[in-house]
């Protein structure tokens, strides 16, 4: 009787737990930039519930080579946190809107020792189960030309080759038939001239 009456406020009182559902988490595959220069990394997430207002980013470091990760940046209780021991204790700023899902963060200052491998997870409570994104920084004197750049251009010059061979082609067509039609306006003229002066002798 006592389990069926407390059972009974619990639904009343609306206080039964919510069910937590999976978050997917976004991050930027891979990016490119210039010793010197700063760069944002995006972190985003998806949830089927509102935003919660304890809602977490985290970010983590992996260097090239390095075997284990290292914490730069957290977010909670509506504060950001930077790691003031790490690489990016002076150079990282959080540029994120928690309240649209934003947990961006942004890097100044890059060395070619930042090159390595960035991951962020966020956690929307009840919905705390979801796989962390990664997103690999590769940091360059100049940024590289990336494959679609390079492809993109071949395939521009090649279309730009083939609409000057066919205008080189209907150019030569044109001047060829004006040629032939100015020879035969020529002939015809002789032939006329031809004609009237042996009018005149007979």
């Amino acid at each position: 009787m006592l389990t069926i009456l407390a059972l009974a406020s619990v639904i009343l009182l609306g206080i039964v737990p919510q069910q937590s559902e999976a978050i997917v988490i976004y991050t930027g595959w891979e990016r490119h930039a210039l010793v010197g220069s700063d760069i944002r990394l995006s972190c985003s997430f998806f949830s089927w519930r509102w935003t919660s207002d304890d809602v977490t980013f985290s970010w983590s470091y992996r260097a090239d080579g390095a075997r284990d990760s290292i914490s730069v940046f957290h977010y909670t209780g509506g504060s950001p946190y930077v790691d003031n021991k790490g690489p990016f204790r002076d150079r990282l700023e959080f540029v994120g809107n928690p309240g649209r899902r934003d947990g961006s963060i942004l890097l100044k200052n890059l060395d070619y020792g930042d090159n390595g491998t960035f991951t962020c997870d966020a956690k929307n409570p009840p919905d705390i189960v979801g796989r962390a994104s990664s997103v690999r920084l590769l940091v360059f004197e100049k940024v590289p030309i990336q494959a679609g750049v390079i492809t993109g251009a071949i395939i521009g010059a090649v279309l730009g080759l083939l609409v000057l061979v066919v205008v080189i082609y209907y150019l030569m067509r044109f001047l060829v038939a004006r040629r032939v039609f100015n020879l035969s306006v020529s002939k015809h003229g002789k032939k006329g001239k031809g004609k009237e002066g042996s009018q005149q002798r007979q």
